[in-house]
């Protein structure tokens, strides 16, 4: 004959609906971080890309400036830093970088006239 405890299962489909509450937070959480995690990485894409053209045009002479001082100025209005800028000629290749909790999104981009064939 089994204790009168093991008989009794009174309240496991509590313990169980708990269970399943916790793991189903937990997988949100760590969806939650993945998405944050890519649209910062998204966000640092579209800077660099911005920032390099802007730059580009800085150093064919389309507007005033430096081209790594404008790249760092796009950068900044599209919520990025600007963590390296390289200019070779009319070519500029900058990094951007974007926050995200404790990580750092970052992306490159080249701009600048089409190579010759």
């Amino acid at each position: 004959m089994k204790p009168r405890w093991w008989r009794d299962d009174a309240g496991a489909g509590s313990v169980l609906a708990l269970g399943i509450a916790c793991a189903v937070v937990t997988v949100a959480g760590g969806a939650m971080t993945v998405v944050g995690a890519s649209a910062a990485q998204a966000r640092a894409a579209v800077a660099a890309d911005l920032a390099a053209l802007g730059a580009a045009d800085a150093a064919s002479g389309r507007i005033g400036g430096v081209p790594c001082d404008t790249a760092g100025q796009v950068a900044q209005a599209n919520g990025a830093a600007l963590a390296a800028c390289d200019q070779a000629g009319t070519v500029v290749t900058v990094t951007a970088t974007t926050p995200y909790l404790v990580w750092h999104a970052k992306a490159s981009a080249r701009a600048g006239p089409a190579a010759p064939r």
